[in-house]
């Protein structure tokens, strides 16, 4: 069975068969098939539009029907097109101009015409639709892709899992944080009070807190207690001048207060004048001890590196080795005068870095850790490459009390990695600057 243009022609467009001339009752179903022979000629030679319906989507080709119907304007074959055809016959040239755009990637095409406006009865679908379509939903979906290319890393939350916990203290941790963020500078001493020194100095001050670590360590004492013993101590020396031989004596009764202050069992009198071998009596003890307390105004609670450093260690989610490492590196920054520019928390923050640098072998400073610490990676580096140089150094020289605490096997032997190498680097080149 061979299909006529007339069969096409009415299928396509029942409605020109009946469609009277309102002059008369000619009928211009004839116009209707020359105009449609025409295009499929066309149609067949260049072999361009058979892509306008074929490509386009099922549920998309009944949504256009469905208009058509109900709107008889945008009927595909129309009184004013089969005149247009019937009077001009354009040729390949002149239907370049029009400007026949690349298909869309819904495979449809977009017909421009720049030069005369265009009726929404000349095409089959209206040319307004489909190019509102194009125009609104590309930018749509492309900003759809790129917040679907975002991958940031998550913030979290590390108090949940002591929501529970009353000595967590969870509903109001960030704020009691905020605050030791606040006063921490009143606890903090000037980097040059040494210079105010006559008889005492820095290699001395070295010396009494590597020999407090280890008197520590033997008595088996509380981690706050050797970072308030060490406060104590500077805070003391930046306001009082003492004679080299009374040194020790500052840093044992800087002990006493600060066992006082933390500890549930506090060492007697009488077991530190024995560990300083008898060089002072009871009373020498006690005077130095009105003398301090008097000197600093009574005020013990102050915020050191031990307050900050476990917040970011819960912060890193560390496990107990990077822990005791990040302990260590601390430590090592007791007993060096020049640590003393950095604020206790930048410290604490800083050894925590190095520790994961150190266990990793990569930089690692995740948002969480940067958020709760309130320093970014960069703010560390300088702190950090200092840290890296110390332990490097540890195991080496006069001054090993340290080294020796964290290389046995109540500490998991921490003070055996291997220091972060790259750190050291930037310290290098810190210099160099």
């Amino acid at each position: 069975m061979v299909i006529s243009n007339d069969t096409i022609s009415n299928s396509i467009n029942p409605t020109t068969s009946s469609f009277q001339d309102p002059m008369g009752t000619r009928k211009i179903g004839q116009n209707n098939r020359r105009a449609l022979g025409i295009i499929n000629q066309n149609m067949a030679v260049e072999g361009r539009y058979p892509c306008v319906v074929n490509k386009r989507g099922l549920s998309e080709k009944h949504e256009v029907c469905e208009k058509k119907q109900a709107d008889p304007v945008h009927r595909p074959i129309t009184r004013r097109f089969a005149a247009q055809v019937a009077s001009t016959k354009q040729t390949r040239a002149e239907k370049s101009n029009l400007g026949v755009s690349n298909s869309n990637e819904f495979g449809q095409f977009i017909f421009i015409d720049d030069d005369e406006p265009k009726s929404t009865e000349d095409q089959s679908v209206p040319m307004s639709l489909e190019q509102t379509e194009v125009l609104h939903n590309e930018p749509d979906q492309m900003e759809e892709v790129e917040m679907e290319d975002i991958d940031e890393e998550p913030l979290l939350d590390i108090d949940s899992s002591d929501a529970n916990n009353p000595l967590a203290v969870v509903d109001y941790i960030e704020d009691l944080f905020a605050h030791y963020r606040k006063i921490e500078g009143t606890s903090c001493v000037s980097p040059n009070y040494m210079a105010e020194q006559f008889d005492i100095n820095e290699r001395m001050r070295a010396i009494l807190i590597d020999w407090l670590i280890e008197v520590h360590d033997k008595f088996d004492l509380l981690h706050e207690t050797l970072f308030l013993t060490v406060n104590l101590i500077d805070r003391f020396l930046e306001k009082q001048t003492v004679v080299r031989k009374k040194l020790q004596l500052v840093g044992l009764v800087a002990l006493l207060l600060a066992c006082k202050y933390e500890e549930v069992s506090v060492p007697v009198v009488g077991d530190l004048i024995l560990i300083s071998d008898k060089a002072y009596s009871r009373k020498e003890v006690l005077e130095m001890e009105k003398l301090m307390v008097n000197t600093l105004q009574f005020n013990m609670s102050v915020p050191t590196s031990y307050v900050f450093i476990k917040r970011f260690l819960k912060a890193a989610q560390a496990d107990k080795k990077l822990e005791l490492l990040a302990f260590f590196l601390v430590e090592l920054s007791l007993v060096e005068y020049e640590m003393l520019k950095f604020p206790p928390s930048l410290l604490a923050a800083a050894a925590v870095y190095t520790a994961e640098c150190t266990v990793f072998g990569v930089k690692q400073w995740s948002k969480t850790c940067e958020w709760h610490s309130n320093y970014s990676e960069v703010q560390l580096l300088e702190c950090s490459s200092l840290m890296a140089d110390l332990h490097n150094k540890a195991g080496t020289g006069k001054l090993t009390g340290v080294y020796r605490k964290y290389c046995s096997s109540k500490f998991m032997y921490a003070a055996k990695y291997e220091p972060a190498s790259f750190l050291l680097e930037n310290k290098t080149l810190l210099q160099v600057m």
